[in-house]
């Protein structure tokens, strides 16, 4: 029987119509295809991507009315004055985490219309 090592070996010294031919013939004897993984991997990532349920909110700028846009934020998130200060001082941060598309579409209505910058993630 030939180890792993002699298999490589062999398979280092075929040219690359013989390696075609060798993977053709293993497809065929066990039913195998080298491409459908990969396929399979690609399809899944797309469907993921096409099902996002859940979506954050990011604050990227106070612009020019940041006292608004604090007061705005301490509404939205329900913490004290302060902390929602810390988050407009150190955007971009994120302002809700989870929330659906029209509910992350509203809250970023809303920061926008005290001069905010947002984006829906």
């Amino acid at each position: 029987m030939m180890t792993n090592e002699k298999i490589i070996e062999e398979i280092k010294e075929m040219s690359v119509l013989e390696l075609n031919d060798l993977v053709k013939a293993i497809e065929e004897e066990f039913g195998v295809t080298a491409a459908a993984p990969v396929a399979a991997a690609g399809a899944a990532g797309a469907d993921a991507a096409a099902e996002q349920t859940e979506f954050n909110v990011e604050l990227t700028s106070a612009g020019d009315s940041k006292i608004k846009v604090v007061k705005a934020v301490k509404e939205i998130t329900g913490l004290g004055l302060k902390e929602a200060k810390e988050i407009v001082d150190n955007a971009p941060k994120v302002v809700k985490e989870g929330l659906s598309k029209e509910d992350a579409e509203a809250l970023k209505e809303k920061l926008e219309e005290v001069g905010a910058s947002v984006e829906v993630k």
